[in-house]
């Protein structure tokens, strides 16, 4: 008999086992092929076929009489009969590449969440392809659209005519088309040999304010508490907002008022202990939070726009329009600065709308009464063991948190702290509790605390520190919602003032979902235009649900097929690239004569920088690196590097980092690193050499894991639990932007060339040029704007080929190096330049 350990480990080893995935993606693979052999073997045998199998009977598979020529017999004759004849025409081929995409995905065992759009847009392209071809083809005797085509066109062709049923099709190609490629319907542009000719509109309504009439929409908060008690708010060094309330006295049976009398005092928030029994002596203190009621609110709605009046519309006759014209306030001269409206980035998509709370989960239902007998058999005990070793006290009140409850003694006079100190290990055993930390004593107050974790935990949930009032009020520039203190208090902090965050912890303990929380308290908070994420996940299913927000609030490079980085190389590139983006934005602050950021965006939103001298709105960038040790221990010097650079100066041009790791050692965080990362948030390690690595002091080893963590700024240790926030709450956040309309184009980084590569294309030969090389020469040159993604929207190529295209003009000099993100500056002004390039390329020269 097998026993129970031999069970349990082939149990898991069944668990990892794909292959059974695998096999299966071969065989989806191969059944893609089955299916368009036969649907084109369908073309040319129907006519034979069509007799045996229009019974729609799988009775003939088996009957041996039945004789068809399609290419695979019976079952290929009954299939292709059953998906083009009964279904949907010449459009069930659009089934051929979806079943073939969904074994690949099962063999490269990459996430399906893409292969969902990809049926969406497959079921789409095969409804409109059924209609369109059944309602063409009308007379044909070939089914070009199906049963399913012909049902759907003459139920149409009865409700609305044929005439409306043309106006139908063509509005749904059209709608596709904008919503696919978001084409500039200002000008008409006409495709002759020759290249590409716009045709101007030269009747064309323009507004004479260079800013879009809409009103400012001021960023209203997507719920608001019912009541107003705000408070005015100490913070550490200006670093972190911590929430300071007063004590409540709902209960008249306890005292906060009462003066020290010799007698030991401790002090409950009413909120969190239940009913306390008459048998107990009540000579107590109370502090805590006051509990608010919150109320939702329905999200908020987009300013409505300005009535525009006939004297703010000018008829103008205009040329051909440049591509300087799609650039936003451009005509800003002396006479009419002082007549424009501020410009406002969230203009683009005006109609973008935050997340709302009902995407979280509400776990208010679970929250736990703290015993009162515990916290009194706690204080008894605490006692108890320091007068073992003659440490006499004054004073002891408990102030309850989520996890862990905080008991703030006064020593009597002459006793020293040490002696204190050194007893943490004693009333550990004493207290038979797990992560007792002493803090000896409290910054700011004259006691000692010592902090017990709570029996019965109490999860903070995301939804309820969002819908806080601290969050809710806070004008911060990246404001983090991290969790509660031990006090109970909601915790806000500014990434942008600390200004970079260093993550550890070990695994489980709660940093995967720490990061979560970051990332979703900017989402929360922040508008697409104001900010943008660059994600690198080596461990590649951390964090890949947030590649659906990629035109949202994601930033990556621009060849990429992948919005989150998960290869090494490719992390090395866009390291790179963040340092390109950083000089560029140095270039722009020394132009605009600003010292950082916020004084840059505040001049442009104020006018007084020209976009024709390059100018732009920077959005904040933040950069999160979700398992730094895998990247030093492949890469080294070549990610250290870059990081190193990019936390040293990119604070005053809003770049900010959050590198997480679970391995805090010497050699992956290194002196250079810590030496930049001032804000340190550590999560349960597993020794005190971690904690000293993440914190430079002990304490992280002592916490007792699943959220609970220690955040370091200047100085200040504040002991939070984390918020929590769940995998199904992130995706229904993601999806509820994601279904939302995003820019036109994602936010790209700056190109990065190697020098390898950039030595590589300084010989060209003709042959060497690809057959769309002249075609992109005509297009860049005509119109006087080099970008990769022109070259891929016009001439239809992928962003990979656009990108060689564009590396092969720029060696043969047509256009200039790569400048940013803005667009290469052409090198050739006319036609006539290109074909005498040619010709000498082709004689040699």
């Amino acid at each position: 008999m097998p026993s129970k350990k031999n069970k349990a480990k082939k149990v898991q080893k069944n668990k990892s086992d794909n292959r059974l995935i695998k096999i299966t993606g071969v065989l989806l693979i191969l059944l893609s092929l089955y299916f368009m052999i036969a649907f084109i073997s369908y073309f040319f045998t129907w006519r034979a076929d069509q007799d045996a199998v229009l019974r729609l009977s799988w009775g003939i598979l088996v009957d041996g009489e039945v004789v068809v020529t399609n290419w695979l017999g019976r079952l290929g004759a009954v299939l292709s009969n059953l998906f083009i004849y009964w279904g949907f025409g010449i459009a069930a081929l659009f089934l051929v590449p979806v079943i073939f995409e969904f074994g690949r995905y099962l063999i490269k065992r990459m996430p399906l969440s893409t292969i969902y759009i990809l049926f969406q847009k497959a079921f789409f392209a095969m409804t409109f392809t059924s209609v369109t071809a059944a309602f063409i083809f009308q007379n044909s005797s070939f089914p070009w659209g199906g049963n399913f085509g012909n049902a759907v066109t003459y139920w149409l062709s009865n409700f609305v005519g044929q005439l409306g049923l043309v106006i139908m099709l063509l509005f749904a190609a059209l709608s596709f088309v904008i919503w696919k490629f978001n084409p500039a319907l200002e000008t008409l542009t006409l495709a002759t040999p020759q290249g590409m000719i716009k045709i101007p509109t030269f009747l064309k309504f323009t507004r004479r304010k260079a800013s879009a009439v809409t009103a400012k929409p001021e960023r209203e908060e997507a719920l608001k508490p019912r009541t107003d008690n705000s408070r005015d708010e100490p913070d550490f060094s200006d670093e972190v907002v911590i929430p300071k309330t007063e004590p409540t006295t709902d209960n008249p049976s306890f005292n906060s008022t009462q003066e020290l009398s010799g007698e030991l005092k401790l002090e409950l928030p009413d909120t969190m202990v239940g009913e306390p029994s008459p048998a107990v002596a009540q000579p107590f203190e109370k502090v805590g939070p006051e509990t608010d009621q919150f109320e939702e609110i329905s999200a908020p709605q987009p300013t409505p726009r300005k009535r525009v009046s006939l004297d703010d519309i000018e008829l103008e006759t205009t040329a051909p329009e440049s591509a300087a014209s799609a650039v936003p306030n451009l005509q800003i001269t002396e006479e009419n600065k002082d007549h424009l409206d501020p410009f406002d980035p969230t203009l683009e998509l005006s109609n973008y709308q935050p997340p709302t709370l009902d995407l979280l989960l509400d776990y208010s239902d679970q929250k736990v009464e703290i015993d009162r007998d515990e916290l009194e058999a706690n204080k008894d005990q605490i006692i108890r063991t320091l007068l073992n070793y003659k440490i006499e006290i004054t004073k002891i009140r408990a102030t309850i948190g989520p996890t862990v409850t905080l008991y703030e003694i006064v020593p009597a006079p002459g006793v020293k702290i040490s002696k204190i100190k050194n007893l943490e290990d004693d009333i550990a055993l004493s207290l038979a509790a797990l992560g007792i930390r002493i803090i000896a004593p409290i910054p700011g107050k004259g006691t000692i605390g010592i902090e017990v974790p709570n029996k019965k935990k109490q999860i903070v949930s995301f939804r309820e520190v969002v819908q806080s009032d601290k969050f809710q009020k806070a004008k911060m520039d990246l404001p983090l919602a991290l969790g509660k203190t031990i006090s109970n208090e909601v915790f806000v902090a500014d990434l942008a003032k600390m200004p970079h965050l260093l993550i550890a912890g070990a695994t489980g303990q709660g940093k995967s979902v720490g990061i979560n929380t970051i990332i979703s308290s900017l989402l929360y908070k922040k508008h697409p235009s104001q900010v943008k994420l660059v994600l690198i996940d080596p461990k590649k299913v951390e964090l890949f649900p947030y590649g659906l927000i990629n035109k949202h609030f994601l930033a990556y490079l621009p060849n990429e097929d992948e919005p989150i980085v998960t290869e090494t190389s490719k992390v090395i590139y866009t390291l790179n690239s963040l340092c390109i983006e950083m000089d560029t934005r140095y270039d722009l602050l020394k132009k605009a004569r600003a010292r950082n950021i916020r004084e840059y965006n505040d001049k442009f939103t104020a006018r007084k920088l020209n976009p024709l001298n390059g100018h732009k709105f920077m959005p904040f960038i933040v950069l999160v690196i979700d398992e730094f040790a895998d990247l030093i221990m492949t890469a080294g010097k070549e990610v250290e590097l870059p990081i190193a650079r990019i936390a040293q100066l990119a604070r005053a041009v809003g770049i900010h980092l959050i590198i997480a790791t679970q391995r805090p050692s010497v050699n992956i965080i290194t002196g250079v690193i810590k030496a930049n990362f001032p804000a340190r948030l550590a999560f349960k390690v597993t020794s005190k050499i971690d904690s000293r690595t993440i914190l430079d002091g002990g304490g992280a080893d002592q916490l007792i894991g699943r959220g609970d963590m220690l955040l370091s700024i200047g100085g200040n240790v504040v002991r939070l639990q984390c918020a929590f926030v769940d995998t199904p709450e992130v995706e229904d956040i993601v999806k509820h932007i994601g279904d939302q309309q995003g820019f036109a184009e994602p936010f790209y980084l700056p190109e990065y060339v190697t020098e390898e590569s950039a030595a590589g294309n300084k010989s060209l030969s003709l042959s060497d040029l690809d057959e769309n090389f002249w075609d992109a020469a005509h297009l860049v040159v005509s119109n006087q704007h080099g970008s990769t993604s022109s070259i891929q929207r016009k001439l239809q190529l992928g962003y990979n080929r656009a990108g060689r295209i564009m590396d092969q003009l720029e060696a043969l000099g047509i256009v200039g190096e790569a400048n940013g993100s803005k667009p290469r500056e052409v090198l050739y002004f006319s036609e006539q330049e290109l074909l005498q390039l040619k010709e000498n390329m082709l004689n040699g020269n």
